[in-house]
């Protein structure tokens, strides 16, 4: 069999989705099978209790491979929380090859150079991402290897996270039967799926609502600029719900994803009725009472991710404007609202860059990390936007179960795993 197959695991404070996909010998993804669970073990993208994590992995890897007729041993799961932090840094090497000439040892050197920064003993690289690099003071070069020069530099996109929720998720994955090929932060597995490469050229911003967490990643010139996990998302807005209707938790999720509108003026006129529980009298309001509840709500999540787009200093350079994804994106009039309180542009994004198998049932922005996920994990050189090929490693063709995808910040991390 020709075809080498990845599993990408989104791991979510509401649900767990299994995404089974191959690629063949024309390089066309095709998504073989999607498992779904419910999770209750997460909270804000971290794991607090192991058992019922295991539990929902289990489940929603299973349906995935009974749909896809395989047998799943590695996966690539999917991280966020917001413990995630991100910055930059700088590093600089000389050339000491007798001919000048960059090799991929000197970029590997350059990038390690630019990992020794002082942080904090309980958190651990994740990814490092290239910004540039600059051969002898000339700036702008995207691939080093090959150029001839006497010194070199980089700048980098260093994203960070807690070991501790790192080795959870591992734990889980390892209790469930299988193995880690890699772990990816959430925004940048999105990305793979949503994001067009002209949206990252001219500049763009990824707004990924979830459950538990909204993702921001920020890009441009085709490299990611910034990155946040802020912990407030579509769980908020069924807690409002909840609290300000006096409803069960289930009923407030429902009217949310059946009734809830974003925007106010777009409520129709109509009444909702509302089940009584505990022998009480069934309840009925109207949907623009509904929508007053919703829209502060979106509009503070929005405001957050205002607050991230100004931070990364790219906000005058987002002329593809914002794309919106994940579960919360869902709620009619999110991209309307969206443009109203970032003062861009604002569009719905759903996964793309699937040939075959199951395309419609996975064209819904809630399964947006999860097929970005097994799109990195079949190229692993999306990662930059350069042609890299030292960090990010190639995938080993014929490879079953994603075997050759382990790259070498995956190598790192396997190190802290083994002190378990």
């Amino acid at each position: 069999m020709n075809e080498r197959i990845v599993v990408g695991l989104d791991i979510g404070t509401t649900k767990v989705c299994a995404v089974v996909a191959s690629m063949d010998e024309l390089e066309r993804v095709n998504v073989l099978g999607v498992g779904v669970s419910e999770s209750d073990g997460i909270n804000r993208g971290v794991v607090v209790n192991i058992d019922r994590t295991v539990a929902a992995v289990q489940q929603a890897v299973e349906e995935a491979e009974r749909k896809a007729g395989v047998d799943v041993q590695n996966v690539i799961v999917g991280i966020a929380g917001d413990h995630v932090q991100s910055f930059q840094s700088r590093g600089v090497v000389t050339i000491s090859n007798k001919d000048g000439e960059i090799t991929d040892s000197d970029v590997q050197r350059l990038l390690d150079d630019t990992t020794r920064v002082a942080m904090p003993a309980d958190r651990e690289i994740l990814h490092v991402i290239p910004q540039e690099f600059i051969v002898d003071g000339q700036d702008g070069v995207a691939d080093p290897i090959g150029m001839s020069g006497v010194r070199l530099e980089a700048s980098v996109h260093i994203i960070t996270g807690l070991v501790s929720a790192a080795k959870n998720i591992y734990r889980c994955i390892q209790k469930a039967g299988y193995q880690v090929d890699d772990i990816v932060l959430e925004p940048l597995g999105s990305s793979f799926a949503v994001l067009h490469s002209d949206e990252k050229e001219v500049g763009v911003t990824l707004i990924d609502i979830g459950g538990g967490t909204t993702d921001i990643a920020v890009f441009e010139d085709n490299t990611i600029r910034h990155t946040a996990v802020v912990a407030v998302a579509g769980n908020k807005v069924t807690d409002d719900i909840r609290k300000g209707l006096g409803v069960m938790r289930d009923q407030a999720e429902q009217l949310k994803c059946n009734f809830g509108v974003a925007l106010t003026e777009m409520a129709a006129d109509d009444e909702i009725t509302i089940p009584g529980f505990g022998g009480r009298n069934e309840k009925r309001l109207g949907r623009s009472t509904l929508a007053q509840i919703i829209q502060p709500r979106m509009e503070e999540i929005l405001e957050i991710a205002a607050i991230e787009i100004k931070r990364s200093g790219y906000s005058r350079h987002l002329s593809a404007g914002v794309v919106l994804t994940g579960g919360g994106s869902l709620i009619p009039g999110t991209d309307t609202l969206a443009a109203e309180v970032l003062g861009l542009e604002a569009r719905i994004g759903r996964p793309m860059g699937i040939s075959g198998g199951i395309v419609e049932e996975i064209s819904d922005p809630k399964f947006s990390t999860g097929v970005g996920l097994v799109l990195y994990g079949l190229r692993p050189e999306m990662i930059s936007g350069t042609p890299f090929r030292t960090e990010v490693g190639v995938a080993s063709h014929g490879s079953m179960n994603g075997d050759g995808l382990v790259r070498s910040i995956a190598n790192r991390m396997k190190t802290w795993f083994d002190e378990l």
